[in-house]
């Protein structure tokens, strides 16, 4: 009994798959055939049938389908083809002559009639003559409605909407009369749950009491207040039910952030083994919102903290003080040091988005570079420029970085030696088509004196390393003294060019090539390539590179693992 139930269940399956109908689509092309096929693709293999009832049912989602895009006097014909799975249903359509817009009647009336804004918006309208889309059209009112929230147009509606069709004579008329009733401003700022001098938590406001509201503005508060650190919640808002005369007020309510934040990142070379790093920040002291950030950073090859005390001013996202103090001890290759730094930096943030640093910066090293051993004391005041952008975290879709600076040491002000120093970096990021990726790096710098052997080995310039030049050891290409010992050069040039493939998800493969030298008279260029793997983490990019120096004895391969930002 068992068996005959089993044979007569797969022969009634097999009659259900060969019953099964199919639909086939032609005459069509483009959006027309995109927004037809939308239609139909909510049709499951179920509800699909030869009946009559289902092919009318078929013709008027077809009909509203094409009427949406402009077409009233489309010829739809059904053809039922036997097929030896079961049937299919061939639809042709001829989408006949178009209904276009023969006359448009849209106006602004209230404030937004003389804001260029809606002006601008207006240069989208449908436009007479133009076959009528229904899309576009409930586009354009959408669009009138945010443009009006966005700029503070709260009182805004449609005194007349209306978007009539004639059929018979293939015209449309549209008729919208928009009234954005008068703009409203923004009223004074209040902050709650602060534990920051209120003076400085205003200084972040973008816009003074009575100026024109808009939510941009509101944004850039918010991601102002979002950069000092300070904060592990910030919800701003404005407040409605406080609203007089057109004036909003806005509230800012804020939660502290913990007291101690700490990160680690970890990283691997063949030439100096693992490295660790460790940062502990206390983003807040006191009510004057004072910070301390410390780092450190260990290696076979180098050992290094620092503390920073960062000092805000009034205006708290602009400028600040910075006083820094770091320890490092070096014991690699050809170079042994011991550095002390001291250094007081005064930060601005310029209207064109670069940061300004004037700094004095005191170096004590006492060291050890291939035969010669020396201390050094250097007074070194200096100026850089900086500025950083990006879309998207961990690997961003779009990102660059500029750095340029100089530092001056003179013995008429306590210095050892007499130099100019000038370092810049810059790097790009883009992305192509979401799966393709290209990062450029180039670093370069320059020390004006005659020699550099007098210069501590922290101020000379060296090459190689996961940073620059991957297919060489770090710190490896430098200028040789007459026993073939490194002895760093007066300049440094490197230049990287990397391109990356997403594979799937977060997981991108990677190849690349490096150019530089680090010299002090003639340039010996070194190349190197390599290819790698990528992982964008929540915390950052996780990168693995394997490299070969073209141009390094018997090429050797270099393995570098690091997590971090790109540039």
């Amino acid at each position: 009994m068992s068996r005959f139930l089993l044979v007569f269940f797969l022969l009634l399956s097999q009659s259900v798959l060969a019953a099964q109908t199919t639909i086939r689509l032609s005459g069509l092309s483009g959006e027309l055939q995109d927004n037809v096929q939308l239609y139909l693709n909510r049709y499951s293999a179920d509800e699909i049938s030869t009946s009559l009832r289902f092919q009318s049912r078929l013709e008027q989602d077809i009909n509203s389908a094409l009427q949406a895009l402009g077409y009233y006097h489309s010829e739809i014909t059904i053809e039922l083809q036997p097929r030896n799975n079961g049937s299919r249903l061939l639809i042709h359509v001829d989408v006949g002559e178009a209904t276009r817009i023969a006359n448009i009647d849209i106006q602004i009336n209230g404030e937004a009639a003389t804001d260029a804004e809606f002006n601008a918006l207006l240069k989208q309208a449908p436009q007479q003559g133009q076959i009528l889309h229904h899309g576009r059209y409930d586009s354009f009112k959408s669009s009138l409605n945010s443009l009006a929230l966005r700029r503070g147009y709260f009182d805004a509606n449609f005194t007349l909407a209306r978007l009539e069709v004639a059929p018979s004579v293939k015209q449309a008329f549209i008729k919208l009369h928009f009234d954005s009733g008068p703009r409203y401003r923004f009223g004074e700022v209040s902050f709650q749950g602060e534990h920051i001098q209120s003076a400085r938590l205003q200084s972040l406001v973008p816009f003074q009491a009575g100026d024109p509201y808009l939510a941009t503005q509101l944004g850039e508060l918010n991601q102002a207040l979002a950069n000092t650190n300070w904060f592990s919640s910030i919800l701003v808002t404005g407040n409605t039910e406080q609203l007089s005369e057109h004036i909003l007020p806005v509230e800012v309510e804020l939660a502290p952030r913990k007291r101690n934040s700490i990160e680690t990142g970890i990283g691997f070379s063949d030439d100096v083994g693992a490295r660790f790093k460790l940062n502990w920040l206390k983003p807040w002291l006191n009510d004057r919102g004072h910070s301390l950030d410390t780092k450190l950073a260990l290696s076979s090859a180098e050992q290094s903290v620092e503390a920073a005390y960062k000092m805000p001013l009034e205006t708290v996202a602009t400028d600040f003080w910075q006083l820094q103090y770091g320890l490092r001890n070096r014991d690699y290759q050809d170079t042994r040091s011991k550095e002390s730094n001291l250094a007081l930096e005064r930060h601005w943030l310029l209207q064109n988005a670069w940061y300004r640093t004037a700094s004095i910066r005191w170096l004590y090293e006492d060291y050890t570079q291939a035969d010669q051993e020396d201390t050094s004391s250097l007074i070194m005041p200096g100026i850089s420029f900086s500025r950083s952008r990006q879309t998207g975290s961990g690997m961003p879709i779009r990102a660059d970085r500029l750095l340029f600076g100089v530092e001056v040491s003179d013995r008429s002000w306590g210095s050892d030696e007499s130099f100019v120093r000038l370092r810049g970096r810059a790097g790009y990021i883009t992305t192509l088509a979401d799966n393709h990726r290209v990062i450029g790096r180039l670093d370069a710098g320059a020390i004006l004196m005659e020699e550099v052997d007098n210069l501590p080995p922290s101020i000379r310039f060296f090459a190689g390393g996961d940073n620059n030049l991957r297919g060489y050891a770090y710190e490896s290409v430098s200028p040789l003294n007459n026993e073939g010992e490194l002895i760093g050069g007066r300049y440094m040039a490197t230049a990287s060019l990397e391109y990356q493939y997403r594979v799937t998800g977060n997981w991108w493969l990677a190849t690349f090539a490096d150019y530089g030298s680090a010299w002090s008279n003639t340039p010996d260029w070194k190349r190197g390539v390599g290819v790698g793997v990528r992982w964008g983490s929540p915390i950052g990019a996780v990168r693995i590179d394997f490299a070969w120096g073209l141009d390094a004895e018997g090429s050797p391969f270099q393995l570098h693992f690091s997590l971090g930002p790109e540039l």
